[in-house]
């Protein structure tokens, strides 16, 4: 593969609903380019972009695959993404180093989900984009009518470049609306042929409508609009390339994937409109303390930024990065910023799906990979020691569904650490945690199929077998009333005696814990009194219901009496303990449970669904407020017991529109039913 420069270099993000047909979009381009001499194709598993086993078998993108693509003299970098919402991740990843984004939409579905997300994401980001109206043959499909969607649903600023000449099985191509020229396919590839007089007359129409957007980019320009000049090729190209570039338009091309029709066309919109690096804004870095801006400059010391990290079997990590400043090459030593350790690169090579291509040099603007490097993890900087840049790591959305796992075997149980740290290098989505409390390992991510494919790949990749099951909750104890008990340890069988003996009140507290003394004529010497409130804080660990922590106590220590031989620190602190499991008896003892905070954006149709949902978990609505998107923010409280499957849950209730954050809040009481059976769990399990 030749090296390009900068400004010949596109790198664009796939993007779009499950299903809608992307995969097959990168066969056709890749066919189209002449890469590849047969398109593949989902059922026979053999696509370039769709190489992982967990793909194969699944027959859908779980990575991003990077697929390199030259066409007209230019290279196109598409980072194919994933449209299931589990894998959103890495669509973050190919925003971060995408200058534009092809929006797939399935003609024959409309707006879905997907669609919406991927707009979400790229108005966000401020990326231009265009759609591509894929499956124009198939039945049921009207071009004026999917227009109207895609206006009413993503905004005004979609605008057709191109008009189908026929439809459903008769769909043979499209006019496109700038030139006016009919493409027609002739069983192989569109070619210049006859249109319709229908479609040449709503070609002119929407050609008209274009020109206006063409005259609002420039004041020279709508001078000569409203004077009725026509505008020259070389004006209409630059004026849409700067409506397209500020997110003014977005062009809408037509096609089928399948027959290559449409492909062409919009491969060449993405020369000719989306800009390159070196017509974007500058990337804020970091340099000391300094914030700085950097512009990709191929002539600028070498810096590089890690988006996407592939943890293969044999050949170990492969980095996936993106050449802001200078170039590089082979056997070159870099800093790890992030890291401040230093790499050395010692075999650079483009990836396209699962294929390496070697390469001397890639320059700035330009995606690459390595593999073997020691330190170096997705969102880290590589940098010349004489420069130490450091570009901001990409932001990923919180995990919202965590399970526990469970090692099926013994043999499972020492290799399982490494697999999981190994599969969290490959997606920053995916978390392990250890809940120190509960003993528990557990995983998290962003839904149930993202954790399914996490299994799957550490029984396949290494040979790890798991379970997974909900976590437990981390219930505590507390009392609702007072006592006032006597602790009393006394051994006087043989041999040296033991003897100790307390009394204690206890009552609720706001602390965790508060330990007072009130011992007056010394019935309990001030050298055993340190011993009384260690053997009490080490009773706090088990509580008398279910074992679980006790919080809130206060306990005050007023009287007792000791033995001037048999007395002793570890008498005092076996009373202590005597006289809290008796006290916390006769206190009312209650549980617990851990109620989390919940912050939920959904579109505003689905209120009524989410409000009576969280009623039905015991939940609260504590408030509401609407986002400048229009969706509503919903604020509650609900016990955590009832919120591990609620990513689920949500997604399902709102069709993958909604999400959620939650975080620990504070603990309430357990209502007594539900109280009960977590006590006769517990006493099970003892």
């Amino acid at each position: 593969m030749k090296s390009y420069s900068t400004d010949k270099i596109r790198n664009i993000a796939l993007l779009g609903h499950g299903g809608c047909g992307k995969s097959t979009l990168v066969e056709a381009m890749l066919f189209a380019s002449k890469a590849i001499k047969r398109m593949g194709n989902i059922d026979d598993k053999n696509t370039v972009s769709d190489f992982d086993k967990e793909e194969k078998e699944r027959g859908f993108s779980i990575g991003t695959s990077i697929i390199p693509i030259e066409f007209e003299d230019h290279k196109l970098n598409i980072l194919d993404t994933p449209g299931y919402f589990d894998f959103i991740g890495e669509v973050y990843g190919a925003l971060r180093v995408s200058t534009g984004a092809i929006i797939v939409v399935d003609a024959s579905s409309g707006v879905e989900v997907g669609t919406e997300k991927a707009w979400d994401l790229t108005e966000e980001h401020q990326i231009p984009r265009m759609i591509f109206l894929n499956r124009m043959d198939k039945e049921n499909v009207k071009f004026d009518k999917i227009m109207d969607d895609l206006r009413e649903k993503l905004g005004k600023k979609v605008v057709p470049f191109a008009v189908p000449i026929g439809a459903e099985k008769d769909f043979q191509g499209y006019v496109d609306i700038i030139s006016l020229k009919a493409m027609v396919f002739n069983g192989t590839q569109c070619e210049l042929g006859e249109a319709p007089a229908e479609a040449m007359e709503r070609a002119e129409e929407l050609r008209a409508e274009l020109m206006e957007s063409v005259a609002e980019t420039d004041e020279a320009l709508m001078e000569k609009f409203f004077d009725g000049e026509e505008f020259t090729d070389e004006e209409i190209r630059q004026g849409l390339k700067t409506a397209v570039k500020h997110g003014d338009l977005v062009p809408v091309v037509v096609g089928t994937a399948l027959k290559t029709i449409g492909v062409r066309e919009m491969m060449r919109l993405t020369m000719h409109y989306f800009p390159s690096d070196l017509e974007t804004e500058p990337a804020k870095a970091k340099k000391g303390d300094d914030v700085v801006e950097v512009k990709i400059d191929k002539d600028a010391p070498t810096s590089a930024f890690v988006f996407k990290t592939i943890v293969d079997p044999y050949v170990g990590r492969i980095s996936i990065y993106k050449v802001m400043t200078g170039s590089i090459k082979k056997d070159l030593d870099v800093l790890n910023v992030n890291k401040s350790e230093t790499e050395r690169l010692s075999n650079i090579f483009h990836l396209r799906g699962k294929e390496q291509i070697d390469t001397g040099e890639i320059i700035a603007g330009d995606i690459a990979a390595c593999s073997k490097l020691q330190y170096t993890e997705t969102g880290d900087t590589l940098a010349l020691k004489s420069n130490p840049i450091q570009f901001d790591a990409i932001e990923y959305p919180k995990p919202c569904l965590f399970m526990c796992v469970e090692p099926k075997s013994k043999d499972d149980e020492e290799k399982i650490g490494q697999a999981l740290n190994r599969l969290t290098d490959e997606d920053p989505t995916f978390v392990v945690e250890r809940n120190t409390e509960t003993k528990q390992l557990l995983i998290g991510g962003q839904g149930n199929m993202q954790l399914s494919v996490i299994v799957n790949k550490m029984k396949n990749t290494f040979n790890v077998d798991v379970d997974l099951s909900d976590p437990r909750v981390a219930y505590r104890e507390t009392i609702k009333g007072k006592s006032d008990v006597q602790g009393k340890h006394k051994k006087q069988s043989g041999g040296a005696g033991q003897y100790g003996d307390i009394h204690v009140r206890f009552e609720p507290s706001d602390q965790d814990f508060e330990f007072n003394e009130e011992i007056f004529g010394g019935s309990v010497p001030k050298q055993y009194i340190p011993a009384v409130e260690k053997g009490l804080r080490e009773s706090l660990d088990k509580g008398v219901l279910a074992g679980y922590p006790v919080v809130n106590l206060k306990a005050t220590l007023y009287d007792g009496s000791y033995h001037n031989v048999d007395s002793s620190e570890m008498a005092f602190k076996v009373a202590a303990s005597l006289a809290f499991k008796k006290g916390l008896k006769e206190a009312k003892p209650i549980l617990l449970e851990p109620i989390m905070s919940v912050k939920i954006v959904i579109p505003e149709e689905y209120m009524g669904d989410i409000m009576g949902d969280m009623n039905k978990r015991r939940g609260r609505i504590l408030g509401m407020e609407q986002t400048a998107g229009g969706k509503q923010v919903v604020m509650a409280e609900a016990p955590q017991s009832e919120m591990f499957k609620y990513a689920i849950d949500l997604k399902s209730m709102t069709q993958a529109r909604g999400s959620f954050e939650m975080s620990f809040l504070k603990y309430e009481e357990l209502p007594a039913n539900l109280a009960e059976k977590v006590i006769e769990e517990a006493n099970k399990e003892d």
